[in-house]
């Protein structure tokens, strides 16, 4: 079947995948705490007449599975959405903003589970699917590490539901591309994350008599601006690395040193001897600056997710396909890895994997509000090129 076979039985699912877009991004709910979205999720499948299984990966993940309409030994197709939100306030005054206080979907996972449904509403009333499709809708990517767990509980293969995966894709709304771009790179897509948290402890003194203290708001300030060498002076010009102090907190009253600051960062890198040469700096730094005067450090690591490396023969058959489907003009070779981070990074540890880009941007605007900002709103007019090219990638028979 060819796009402009599909696209009106796209066009004819969208009011659906628009409603429960709205719907879930009214509700949305945290890592681990997605119920009404897995309640919403199989609601949807079963009105599908999609096979599915629930209680994946500690209670919310979802597994779904569409047949082959043929007889044949091939592997499945694997299409993955995410589905928790963040614990930001909104602001994007839309009618169908979070009515949760706190909670937002500000990554636009909402638009992803509708998305998967989408793919699922098109693919159930295709009278040919060449290929087994396994519709994977996963809690926990926002620092839970759910991708993970849905892999621990058997989503790849085989033994929940379906046949073993051959392959798998997913995708992420990316408001730095325009509506109805798709983009994509072989290797290295998204940074290996990690997490530190640092407490600098001192002696805590009056303000007026700092020589009797050793002061941990120095020491920490002097090791917040040490830590900016570990990319300038430890690391090659070409090796990539970021290393972020993002909070620090220390002292209750103006008139008293306190006797401990607490640091907390990331550090992003692509490559292993990169993350752990950089892991080193930091442990090193933080000892060293602590030590020299006359403090101490007490270090947490938090190792996160590995890098995402999209395999080299699946992103070329996601060009592929995506460039037969929506045309050359609508695909872009994303030039160099972002350092943001994703936990799909975890199947791509069992079968050959490919992450892609979502254009979200509207047309006319050079800017939109990015991931993570309360202003942020997955864009409706989206859905349709996210579900043309996963349905396109399920039903390839290259």
């Amino acid at each position: 079947m060819n796009a402009a076979d599909l696209r009106p039985l796209i066009q004819s699912c969208l009011p659906a995948a628009v409603r429960i877009r709205r719907d879930l991004h009214a509700h949305p709910e945290l890592a681990y705490q997605e119920h009404r979205t897995c309640r919403a999720v199989c609601e949807e499948l079963s009105r599908l007449g999609v096979e599915f299984v629930h209680g994946l990966a500690g209670g919310t993940g979802v597994l779904a599975h569409i047949p082959a309409t043929e007889n044949d030994a091939r592997g499945a197709v694997a299409l993955r959405a995410d589905m928790d939100a963040l614990p930001i306030e909104e602001r994007t005054g839309a009618p169908y903003a979070s009515t949760c206080p706190g909670v937002m979907h500000a990554c636009g996972h909402d638009g992803h589970t509708a998305n998967l449904l989408g793919v699922a509403a098109v693919l159930t009333q295709l009278r040919r699917r060449p290929n087994p499709v396994t519709l994977i809708f996963q809690p926990a990517e926002e620092g839970g590490a759910g991708g993970l767990r849905m892999c621990e509980d058997g989503a790849l293969d085989g033994t929940r539901l379906g046949p073993k995966v051959a392959r798998i894709f997913g995708l992420h709304g990316w408001p730095q591309y325009e509506l109805g771009v798709v983009g994509s790179r072989p290797g290295p897509l998204l940074a290996a994350t990690d997490n530190f948290h640092i407490e600098v402890v001192g002696t805590q003194s009056h303000a007026a008599y700092p020589h009797l203290s050793r002061d941990a708001v120095v020491t920490a300030s002097q090791l917040v601006l040490a830590l900016q060498t570990i990319a300038s002076r430890n690391t090659a010009p070409t090796d990539s690395i970021v290393v972020t102090v993002s909070t620090i907190h220390g002292g209750t009253a103006h008139n008293v040193i306190p006797q401990s600051v607490m640091l907390t960062g990331t550090m992003r890198t692509l490559r292993p001897e990169i993350r752990s040469a950089g892991r080193e700096r930091i442990y090193a730094l933080a000892e060293g600056v602590c030590g020299a005067m006359g403090c101490r450090a007490q270090i947490r690591w938090e190792e996160g997710y590995p890098v995402t490396n999209n395999d080299a023969a699946t992103t070329a058959r996601f060009f592929d396909v995506a460039r037969r489907t929506l045309g050359p003009e609508r695909v872009r070779e994303v030039p160099t890895p972002t350092m943001g981070g994703e936990d799909f990074s975890y199947y791509g540890h069992h079968v050959p994997a490919c992450f892609y880009i979502l254009g979200v941007r509207p047309p006319g605007r050079d800017t939109y509000p990015s991931l993570h900002q309360p202003e942020y709103d997955f864009n409706d007019d989206a859905l349709a090129t996210g579900i043309e090219t996963m349905c396109a990638l399920a039903l390839d028979e290259g």
